[in-house]
């Protein structure tokens, strides 16, 4: 199995199996909160298998229809993360003010903080994992899905935090931390869709990539120049088209194999996917 899959079936195997632990209890001891956390689980499997389908779409070759690729189905399978994000934590918010006006109590014992505290203790592991395969492999599915375990953190530890609190005699304990969690997860969200409108739309790199990009371009023997530099990201990967001044003296297939070089070098950094390098001849206005 390729390593950019595994965290995406930890994820949906890890929210099944925490998924029916919470339900079971949750409707044994009648906790509006563990029933609510369980199905926030379950939802998290179908954002997970979402995300499965992304990766897979944006991996697929060029094609007729898709000539540079397919890897602009990821930011955008990211942003639907991102917006699935929002609703779980509108629907966290929710509950947590509704609870808070009708002043529901539950009934709170061991099982149940004990549940939350697993809960928590694995959907930080996933979350620690996602992120780093994510960072490293830089899969904007994979770390948008690493959040949606952070959304899961969050949201057990309200429950963990309003079970305590009840469980001392304080009513509101979970419904207060509830709309904690929701506004910290919009948050969570707004910057995970708008890191991805970024992809969808073709914004260009910093401007340190760029330096980068002249540093070795520049770096390549008889190469006198470089300018008309223009990048921007296609999907959560780089192209890169830039001019390079050669010696006049030089001949065609000399000028072709620096600006090959040139193209490799640039290649080798691991956001650009790709380069076009034009040749122009020093002191030669086009």
């Amino acid at each position: 199995m390729e390593e950019i899959y595994k965290p995406i079936w930890v994820s949906i195997i890890g929210n099944v199996l925490l998924a029916v632990l919470k339900l079971i209890v949750g409707f044994l001891y009648s906790s509006i909160a563990l029933i609510s956390d369980g199905v926030h689980s379950l939802s998290d499997v179908v954002t997970s298998v979402i995300g499965y389908a992304g990766i897979k779409i944006s991996s697929k070759p060029p094609d007729k229809s898709h000539p540079f690729g397919h890897s602009r189905f990821e930011p955008l399978v990211a942003f639907l993360i991102g917006e699935a994000l929002i609703v779980v934590s509108y629907e966290i918010g929710r509950d947590s003010l509704m609870r808070l006006l009708q002043g529901e109590t539950i009934e709170v014992n061991g099982l149940m903080l004990a549940v939350t505290v697993v809960s928590i203790l694995a959907k930080d592991l996933m979350f620690r994992y996602s992120v780093h395969v994510g960072k490293r492999l830089n899969s904007q599915i994979l770390i948008a899905d690493a959040y949606h375990h952070r959304s899961d953190v969050l949201s057990s530890v309200a429950v963990l935090i309003g079970l305590g609190a009840q469980k001392l005699g304080f009513q509101h304990g979970d419904s207060l931390a509830g709309l904690v969690v929701s506004v910290f997860l919009v948050k969570v969200a707004l910057e995970i869709i708008l890191e991805n409108v970024g992809y969808l739309t073709g914004k260009a790199p910093s401007f340190e990539v760029c330096e980068e990009i002249k540093k070795r371009a520049l770096g390549v023997s008889n190469v006198l120049g470089v300018h008309d530099l223009r990048a921007h990201y296609v999907g959560s990967k780089l192209h890169v088209e830039l001019h390079i001044e050669v010696p006049p003296e030089l001949s065609l297939k000399e000028a072709h194999d620096i600006s090959e070089e040139v193209k490799r070098r640039i290649e080798e950094i691991p956001e650009v996917e790709r380069a076009f390098v034009h040749v122009d001849i020093k002191g030669v206005t086009e």
